[in-house]
């Protein structure tokens, strides 16, 4: 496995390594972040997911054929090739994570992978038989620069997921999202004598910001259906 050098976002916090390797034949990225002590997570992903302190935030490539039955144990071997120490966050995606969206929203900072190739609505009328997920998935990485409670952190990945769906309606999609989504949202520990913030909703100083933030990268990773008007001024550059 190679590692590139960090990118940073103008005033980010979320500095990402781009890690390249070849499995059965295929080279394959994965987005890296080293987020170091001091971080707690909320997350849905696979390996490190629900919420408590992280050190790093993994976002792998796999193939769209991808049949292994083990993700959690494959992502922890990609990571600690990568050089991981301590625990940390795992996420998989069949999407090409070197066209990810990345925006910043006064201290807020997001990134987003999106691949789009199934999609539809949350609530869908039940299947005869269960379906394996298929290949795609939105994940969303997000660091907020302050300490939030536990219930907090749970409201930072509902708005995220509010503000994802915005920005796919936004985009022209008639979708909420793939069937394997994942979020992953990091917040700071709280220092001695410091109070967390108590809410992270859309209306909330954080969780406006955040909602922004994610709403932005959203919009710069996926591919803009006839239709789709992303807000002005809120896409991000790609990479």
């Amino acid at each position: 496995m190679t590692v590139a050098p960090p990118s940073r976002a103008a005033g980010g916090v979320l500095p990402l390594r781009t890690l390249t390797r070849v499995e059965c034949d295929e080279q394959l990225s994965a987005l890296l972040w080293r987020a170091g002590a001091g971080w707690r997570m909320i997350s849905s992903a696979v390996l490190g997911g629900g919420i408590g302190e992280r050190s790093w935030v993994l976002n792998a490539q796999v193939s769209h054929g991808y049949s292994r039955t083990d993700p959690a144990a494959h992502l922890a071997d990609l990571a600690r090739d990568a050089g991981t120490r301590g625990p940390g966050v795992g996420l998989m995606t069949a999407a090409d994570v070197l066209r990810h969206g990345r925006a910043h929203e006064d201290g807020v900072e997001a990134v987003v992978t999106a691949g789009l190739g199934v999609h539809g609505w949350a609530a869908t009328p039940a299947p005869g038989t269960a379906l394996p997920p298929a290949p795609g998935t939105i994940n969303i990485i997000v660091a907020v620069p302050v300490a939030l409670t536990d219930a907090a952190l749970v409201n930072a990945a509902t708005t995220a997921t509010e503000a994802k769906v915005q920005a796919l309606l936004d985009s022209g999609y008639d979708c909420s999202g793939t069937p394997t989504d994942a979020v992953c949202v990091a917040a700071r520990v709280p220092r001695p004598g410091e109070q967390p913030e108590s809410f992270a909703g859309p209306r909330s100083l954080w969780g406006a910001r955040l909602a922004r933030a994610v709403h932005s990268a959203v919009c710069a990773a996926v591919e803009p259906v006839r239709g789709g008007s992303p807000e002005p001024g809120r896409q991000s550059h790609r990479g």
